[in-house]
């Protein structure tokens, strides 16, 4: 269970929206805000009633819709204007009125921030504070407040600084966290100031960081080991510039490092499944290099690493990746040794140990793929079947194609349309077809499955999800190398091919076969 003595808040649906290029739906928020209940945070912010007709009727619908194990949800509001009575800001009856049992409220404590963007005094600022925090907590409403660029106006003028804080905790609030809105600070700064904090007024102190100096876990942490027992952060980091703290990084730091259990027990192994559930809704694709949870973070590729980790896998990872629900994964490249195949393909379910042979022979033909431009680090599927390849002696095979071509006929004034025409022998049977797209890719792609799904059915259920492009090398212009990476579902599951060729055509028929042969031995299939 979730309780009082640490509080992990997150504001993913509030600041972390705030970044560029991330539009979030009602919908998109009740969805997120389920999945952060099933990591285990305490808070989540739901946003700004009142403010936007979005986040009001994120809260009117939460209230039927969102069911929350873990989790308490948050509103987000500021103080009171300037010369008007908490009682009768409209605002704030938003954040009385949202049906949250907890309210953060943003507050001015740099004094610069008070005369120039508000545009009152600073006594009248305290005011504001004081009368919000009091009057919200008459009407049964828990609050905690954000000292809006705490870090900042501490150094232009502590005593003011300090003076929002004891104002907002003697008024009721239940915690003060300092923000370090413009993200600027270090984590020794972050910890002294803390620590100040505490001992001058004996506030319960939570931290909110931007990562503009890219320290914002950092200081994060420093906050706690000074007395911090509230963090706010995002999931995946998002956020305003360069983004907020990270907040699984927090708390898998807070869990495996310094021992510190903060979330329910066993929850941070959903970590991983749950940044990349978000990472979908808000269509930012995770970022690879995460900590803890990128799909990179405990991805192995030189063949010195695969080596000890064929030994003990602990020698080049910090942690078992089963902790944040990750994977150890052994990356097939040039630089890939013998160790790094026999344990890559263990992963794939084939046991090369006792045949040197065998490894020494993928290795050489891995690395010579890959100075012609094929990557098998992206490539799984690929690199699969170049294994049963070598391990049975002949590469599986659905079809023998006779001939394939594509044109593309474009006419003054409308569309350019592309044809592919392919012949080829499957079950049996010589089979011509013809398909139209958008481009010739597409067009091959269209007309290579309906020829193959006349012997094979099941063809009908892949698809192409994801289609990348690289030229290799430049230099040479139109004429340059070039390689291909598609993507393939079949409703379940997906995988990856690479195709490399004189042009992107011929790399993209490449990566489109491998792609259809890998989905029919992965269904169980016999050719036919």
């Amino acid at each position: 269970m979730t309780t009082d003595q640490f509080h992990v808040y997150d504001t993913t649906l509030r600041d972390g929206a705030q970044q560029e290029g991330l539009n979030l739906s009602v919908a998109d928020k009740l969805t997120i805000a389920r999945q952060l209940d099933g990591l285990g945070v305490g808070y989540i912010e739901g946003g700004w009633p009142g403010a936007n007709p979005k986040d009001t009727e994120f809260f009117r619908r939460a209230k039927d819709e969102l069911k929350l194990d873990h989790a308490q949800l948050a509103a987000f509001g500021a103080t009171r204007r300037a010369g008007v009575k908490a009682a009768d800001d409209p605002l704030v009856a938003a954040l009385r009125d949202s049906g949250a049992g907890v309210v953060t409220l943003v507050a001015k404590s740099h004094d610069r921030h008070v005369e120039l963007a508000l545009r009152t005094t600073l006594q009248e600022n305290l005011a504001m504070v004081r009368d919000t925090v009091s009057h919200l907590k008459a009407e049964g409403q828990r609050v905690f407040l954000d000292a809006e660029h705490f870090f900042d106006g501490y150094r232009d003028n502590r005593d003011y600084a300090l003076e929002v804080l004891r104002t907002a905790y003697d008024a009721g609030a239940d915690v003060v966290a300092l923000c370090d809105t413009n993200g600027g600070m270090l984590p020794p700064w972050v910890g002294d100031v803390v620590d100040d904090v505490i001992q001058s007024t004996g506030v319960r102190v939570g931290i909110h960081c931007h990562n503009d100096t890219g320290c914002a876990v950092a200081n994060t942490l420093a906050a706690v080991e000074a007395g911090a027992t509230h963090v706010q952060g995002t999931l995946n980091g998002y956020g305003e510039r360069t983004g907020n703290a990270d907040l699984v990084s927090v708390v898998a730091n807070l869990e495996l490092k310094l021992d510190r259990q903060v979330l329910p027990g066993g929850l941070l192994r959903e970590a991983t499944r749950i940044a990349h559930a978000v990472a979908d809704v808000t269509n930012f694709p995770p970022a690879s290099r995460q900590p803890y949870v990128g799909v990179s973070a405990f991805a192995h590729k030189a063949g010195l690493h695969a080596s000890a980790i064929k030994v003990d896998p602990n020698l080049y990872q910090h942690l078992d990746p089963v902790a944040v629900g990750n994977d150890m994964r052994l990356l097939v490249s040039d630089m890939a040794g013998r160790a790094s195949i026999e344990l890559k393909g263990r992963e794939l379910g084939f046991d090369l140990a006792g045949d040197r042979d065998l490894v020494t022979r993928v290795t050489e033909r891995v690395k010579e793929l890959e100075s012609q431009g094929h990557t098998f680090e992206a490539a799984d599927a690929s690199f699969e079947l170049l294994l049963v390849e070598e391990v049975e002696g002949v590469r599986p095979s659905y079809f023998d194609v006779e001939s394939w071509r594509v044109i593309t006929d474009s006419r003054p004034g409308g569309e350019a349309v592309s044809e592919a025409t392919i012949k080829l022998h499957a079950g049996g049977a010589r089979i011509i077809t013809t398909g139209e797209g958008n481009g010739p890719v597409n067009a091959l792609d269209h007309a290579f499955r309906e020829a193959i799904g006349q012997a094979y059915p099941e063809v009908a259920k892949f698809e192409l999800i994801d289609y990348k492009v690289r030229i290799l090398d430049q230099g040479h212009g139109t004429d340059a190398v070039t390689r291909v990476l598609i993507e393939t579902t079949d409703g379940e599951s997906s995988w990856v091919t690479v195709g490399v060729g004189a042009n992107v055509i011929e790399a993209s028929w490449g990566a489109l076969v491998d792609g259809v042969t890998f989905g029919l031995r992965r269904q169980g299939e016999r050719p036919r």
